[in-house]
């Protein structure tokens, strides 16, 4: 279970200092069957009401300060209280609310940012859609201090792993870090790259804190393969649904590992390409795409169980984003300028479901992010027009700063809150 999982808000301890406060004055029982109290009585019942009020005051006065320590953005840590144990606080069941200081950095001084990607330098003129942050139910997400983020990320190595929706959060990692770096010389392409949607790994160093952060472009996970013998026509590759990515020993010894896949688990990108799917020598040309999506996960399930040292790398999972298309050629891409109220179903995923269901049937601790939902109110946030490229419109990839920005901050409280290291600079949401 995930730490941002163990939370639960102060509000929920409210009880407590009302127990604690409840303290006050014995009254006396006057009973006429015994006649009046003696003043020496009444004095005692003076004395020891005044001292139970300095003891009370005195236990308060204790117990705040402790409490107050505790408290973490409006939040409650209950492991200093009743020894670990805490209830669940499910962090993507909330709403977007407006904040002030937003955004996290600027995407046109970010080298990082692919150009398609920075919506302002590309002319959007409307800057609402910087200023929204995710708001869970139960609990809040504590606010990014990039000092404290690079200090616990010392000598790590963070890895994403997906297609270009998890270069695009890449991306945002990389420029939201780059904010507490005072030399940016100091921060790199480890080999002098561009960032481009076609290359297969990029890797971003902040040599002041021995720091990597990579991205390897592995868009199904699993391997490409080419056409088999005797196959008919219409076959011209496969997906090895049974073996991962030829790539992925480059995976194991990482800190940090970040999946994500769903997006090219569509017929224009396999079966209008001519890619059906293979286990083992067997090709599979009546299989679902759902079907092979699920062989698919737990492919990488068994993978991460044979291959991944639970010790060392923590593993997360982000579910399918929707796309915010107006019709379904995807044709038509209407940004709105403030997020939508209604989700019209795109709260919900096939792809999603399955993620789900394979990882809660791994023996090792996966993380999943399970931004579906939270993503789906977000129609003001994709590209559209802004582009690089303005004829093309987009309203599957999101604007930097914007929404993936939210996804790492997440995964950062959630990584603070299994560290040593206490968030330096603390804002509550209004």
């Amino acid at each position: 279970m995930s730490a941002l999982n163990r939370i639960i808000s102060f509000n929920k301890n409210s009880s407590f200092n009302r127990r604690t406060l409840a303290i006050g004055s014995p009254r006396p029982n006057h009973n006429n069957r015994f006649g009046c109290v003696s003043l020496r009585f009444q004095v005692l019942v003076i004395v020891v009401s005044v001292l139970s009020f300095f003891v009370a005051v005195g236990g308060y006065m204790y117990v705040l300060p402790s409490l107050s320590r505790a408290i973490f953005n409006g939040q409650v840590f209950l492991s200093e209280l009743n020894n670990g144990s805490v209830r669940e606080c499910d962090v993507f069941d909330g709403s977007w609310v407006l904040v002030k200081d937003h955004p996290l950095y600027n995407a046109t001084e970010c080298p990082f940012v692919e150009p398609g990607f920075d919506c302002l330098g590309n002319g959007r003129s409307d800057r609402d859609y910087l200023r929204w942050r995710w708001k869970p139910r139960s609990c809040q997400i504590p606010r990014f201090d990039v000092r404290g983020v690079l200090e616990m990320l010392r000598s790590k190595r963070v890895v994403f792993v997906g297609d270009s929706m998890s270069r695009t959060q890449w991306e945002s990692l990389i420029c939201m870090l780059m904010a507490g770096v005072e030399d940016k010389s100091s921060v790199y392409e480890v080999n002098q790259n561009n960032i481009t949607k076609r290359i297969r790994f990029l890797g971003v160093r902040f040599s002041a804190f021995n720091l990597t952060i990579e991205f390897f472009r592995s868009v199904f996970l699993v391997q490409q393969g080419k056409m088999p013998r005797h196959a008919p026509k219409r076959v011209k590759s496969t997906l090895l649904l049974d073996k991962l990515d030829d790539i992925s020993d480059q995976w194991v010894s990482s800190d940090i590992l970040i999946f994500n896949t769903g997006h090219w688990w569509v017929p224009s990108k396999l079966f209008d390409m001519g890619c059906f799917f293979q286990v083992g020598r067997s090709l599979k040309l009546g299989m679902s795409i759902p079907a092979a999506f699920r062989i698919a996960l737990e492919t990488w399930a068994s993978w991460v169980e044979r291959e991944i040292n639970k010790n060392r790398t923590r593993i997360f999972f982000r579910t399918f984003e929707p796309s915010h298309w107006s019709d379904l050629t995807r044709r038509i891409c209407n940004v709105t300028q403030y997020p939508t109220l209604e989700t019209n179903g795109r709260d919900q995923s096939l792809f999603s479901d399955t993620i789900l269901e394979v990882v809660q049937n791994v023996t090792i601790p996966i993380n999943v992010l399970h931004v579906t939902s939270m993503s789906a109110f977000r129609s003001d946030a994709h590209v559209g027009n802004w582009s690089d490229n303005p004829s093309i419109q987009d309203c599957s990839h999101w604007c930097l700063p914007g929404v993936p920005d939210m996804w790492n901050e997440i995964i950062l409280s959630q990584l603070f809150t299994e560290s040593e290291i206490p968030f330096q600079q603390i804002e509550s949401l209004g």
